[in-house]
């Protein structure tokens, strides 16, 4: 007994012909013969679903068959639906098809590629970073061969069109019921073949060598930062052109800076008297030394702001701030006159000297209590 075809689509008898055509093509995909290689249940399944997408597709003999069903096609009332199911297959899918069994429509011929680009991993000092420096570096890449220029033949020799796929680079094979095409063996899709290779370069057209290459590093580049290199990649295949060489900026730590975008920071020891009178302090820069005044009472992680005394901007837009952390030292291996000394300023302290050490005790006197 016939199926219905309806069913074999899974779709309702109200389906819009969108519904039927989506309906059609998952079932296609999932029973096609090229998917399922020996499997006669699928197609048959395959066959069968042509059949219903061949009817209810085509408003004529949809109205037939929703009248008489398959009756419709018997005798004098119509034309059976027979039309090859790889056909209408190819009807609704198009070139599409190489797609999704092959990996890829048919490809043309190869032309002109362009070179790889390359990595180069550089490690900065710090300030070659800040200030920007001139290196060179050796790098080991592709460069067209000296000679065949790149051509892949001897010198008084050319490539010539392949005669296996005539110049398409393509080559056309049976593959179950279909014609596929795929990349010329022969000539690696190129469409061109060469009878007299390059003695130096076996005819690939380029080989591998060692260039010193001078990099200009802008300033104020950091870690992660790239710089391009235009044309100093590998050579390009057939006459394409060359590609980039990317140089990938490391910045080593500084002993004293710490960098945060285009600020720097860092840590100053002040003598306790110096920060409890104030006075100047001389402070390291990337510029060099400069003068900092603190005022008296200076306590321990004051930071002080020095503008304009940062990393220039590798975009070109001013420099950064320097951010001076104050540190102040107590000190250690005192004299006896010196022991005294503190002895008799501690004997003349109070609350007014320590107003913080005063706030501290008020706030935590009830713990003092228990």
């Amino acid at each position: 007994m016939a199926k219905d075809y309806y069913e074999l689509l899974g779709v309702p008898r109200s389906a819009s012909a969108d519904e039927i055509k989506k309906a059609y093509r998952k079932l296609a995909l999932k029973y096609h013969p090229d998917r399922n290689p020996g499997d006669r249940a699928a197609e048959e399944s395959f066959k069968e679903i042509s059949a219903a997408y061949e009817v209810l597709s085509d408003e004529k003999k949809r109205r037939q068959y929703d009248q008489y069903g398959h009756d419709a096609f018997t005798g004098n009332r119509g034309a059976s639906p027979g039309g090859n199911p790889f056909d209408i297959f190819s009807q609704v899918f198009g070139n599409s098809v190489f797609d999704t069994f092959f990996g890829g429509g048919q490809r043309q011929r190869s032309g002109p590629e362009p070179g790889a680009s390359l990595r180069y991993d550089l490690q900065l000092e710090f300030e070659e970073a800040v200030f920007g420096a001139e290196r060179e570096i050796m790098i080991p890449r592709a460069e067209n061969c000296d000679r065949c220029h790149g051509s892949g033949c001897e010198p008084g020799t050319s490539r010539r069109t392949c005669h296996h796929c005539r110049g398409t680079g393509q080559v056309t094979m049976a593959q179950g019921f279909f014609s596929i095409s795929q990349p010329c063996p022969h000539c690696r899709g190129q469409g061109e073949s060469v009878d007299s290779p390059c003695r130096d370069c076996q005819g690939a057209g380029r080989v591998q060598k060692r260039k010193r290459i001078a990099v200009s590093i802008p300033p104020g580049v950091d870690t992660g930062m790239r710089v391009r290199v235009a044309g100093e990649g590998e050579a390009g295949v057939r006459g394409g052109p060359p590609g980039d060489l990317i140089v990938v900026i490391h910045v080593r730590e500084h002993d004293i800076f710490k960098r945060e975008g285009d600020d720097l920071h860092c840590e100053v020891p002040v003598p306790f008297h110096t920060a409890a009178l104030g006075g100047k302090v001389r402070v390291p820069t990337i510029s060099g030394a400069a003068d900092l005044t603190i005022p008296a009472g200076t306590q321990s992680g004051r930071v002080f702001r020095l503008r304009d005394k940062g990393v220039p901007s590798a975009r070109g837009h001013g420099r950064g701030d320097q951010h001076v952390h104050i540190m102040v030292e107590v000190p250690t291996n005192l004299s006896a006159t010196q022991k005294q000394k503190l002895r008799e300023f501690a004997d003349t302290c109070d609350d007014r000297v320590f107003p913080n050490l005063r706030r501290f005790l008020d706030h935590a006197k009830k713990f003092f209590e228990t």
